[in-house]
């Protein structure tokens, strides 16, 4: 009986010793960044659907929904001690790739602005597999360059080839929806765990070499299809699709530089009330920053990005364990270039690739797989020093 109660104290306070292994810095930089992500979708769609004789809550209470499950989700990733789900990281990935596959079957997967990329569920939700293949692949990468099976700190070329290949398999199914801004980021994560897990620099180097000139061929082979190719034309000359991309390029940066400095308050944008940027809950969410809250409060947006960046390279630098850091190396380089690349598209400074804000755009998938993402994080944290 005793040998019993020593058990469950012994669970009682592991437990609570994970939570206040918590880092509340960054826990509060993305609780702020979930609150105002809330009130910009509510912005983005409450005028529009009412003045239609819809719900206008009707987003807001979706997103809210999305954030409770995630959050669900990142305490759920938190629970089992990183190191344990080595083991069953060939089933997350396995699951993974046949979400990617069964998108693509007629009659499961759902097409939505020219990309096969959704399953459509019960209640109207939607599920995009190639979100969460973005923590599959992060983990698979990790768990194979982590392993020391000989006297080197530098994993062998075997390994950086094993690593390469659980992350192309995901990736050709990702290519074939086909969705290249997600193609994008986990390419970015890619190059970024194998330069932190010690490879040879020349694995780098060599790594972008190919993704330039594999770019350059899927255009000119026509893997990229032509709203995507149309895409690209717009970023270089705005003018070139003026009723398709490059109308919502302009738009974007009207409605950016229309806030001034302290913006023209929460709902109470033209542009946004308008509907005049398409997309504006998800893909363009920073717009409606930029138009409600202006100058100062997308500086805050971005230093929030940045603390929970800077928060992540600490936990990163600090952990130990090779399998952690590499976790952690793999969600700071997703979350970094993924907030780049939608800023940066709705600012006419990188090509529009349709990927969402994380913490901040309406999207489920999305939403989960950034939480998944933050639960990595803080179950390194809490036990770094286990």
């Amino acid at each position: 009986m005793s040998l019993m109660s020593s058990r469950i104290s012994y669970r009682r306070n592991n437990r609570r010793s994970i939570f206040e292994g918590f880092d509340p810095v960054l826990t509060g930089a993305v609780a702020l960044l979930l609150l105002i992500g809330t009130a910009l979708v509510y912005a983005a769609t409450r005028d529009w659907y009412a003045a239609n004789g819809l719900d206008p809550e009707y987003y807001l209470k979706r997103h809210v929904l999305n954030i409770l499950i995630g959050a669900a989700l990142a305490w759920g990733t938190t629970v089992i001690d990183y190191r344990l789900l080595r083991a069953y990281t060939p089933i997350f990935w396995a699951i993974g790739v046949i979400g990617l596959i069964a998108v693509l079957i007629p009659g499961i997967g759902t097409a939505v602005n020219g990309a096969q990329a959704w399953i459509a569920l019960p209640g109207g939700f939607q599920v995009q597999p190639a979100e969460l293949a973005k923590i599959s692949i992060i983990v698979g990468m990790s768990m194979i360059l982590s392993e020391r099976t000989h006297d080197s700190d530098q994993p062998s070329h075997r390994d950086v080839i094993q690593a390469l290949v659980v992350a192309a398999i995901p990736i050709i199914f990702i290519l074939l929806q086909p969705d290249m801004g997600t193609v994008f980021i986990i390419s970015v994560a890619v190059v970024t765990i194998i330069g932190a897990s010690g490879a040879p620099l020349r694995w780098v180097v060599g790594l972008i070499i190919v993704a330039i000139m594999g770019s350059y061929a899927a255009v000119k082979v026509g893997v990229i299809s032509d709203y995507q190719v149309k895409r690209l034309q717009a970023f270089v000359d705005p003018n070139s699709d003026s009723q398709g991309s490059g109308y919502q390029l302009r738009q974007a940066r009207i409605t950016v530089g229309s806030g001034g400095l302290f913006g023209t308050g929460l709902f109470n944008g033209p542009q946004t009330n308008g509907r005049f940027v398409p997309e504006q809950q998800t893909d363009f969410i920073f717009t409606v920053a930029g138009e409600e809250l202006g100058f100062v409060g997308c500086g805050l947006i971005i230093i929030l990005y940045l603390t929970v960046l800077m928060r992540a390279f600490g936990i990163a630098r600090r952990s130990q364990d090779p399998y952690g850091r590499l976790v952690c190396t793999g969600v700071i380089a997703w979350f970094a270039f993924q907030a780049f690349e939608n800023i940066g598209m709705t600012l006419g400074l990188m090509p529009m690739t349709g990927v969402p804000l994380p913490f901040l755009s309406y999207g489920g998938s999305s939403m989960f797989a950034n939480m998944i993402g933050f639960g990595l994080l803080q179950n390194v944290h809490a036990r770094q020093r286990g």
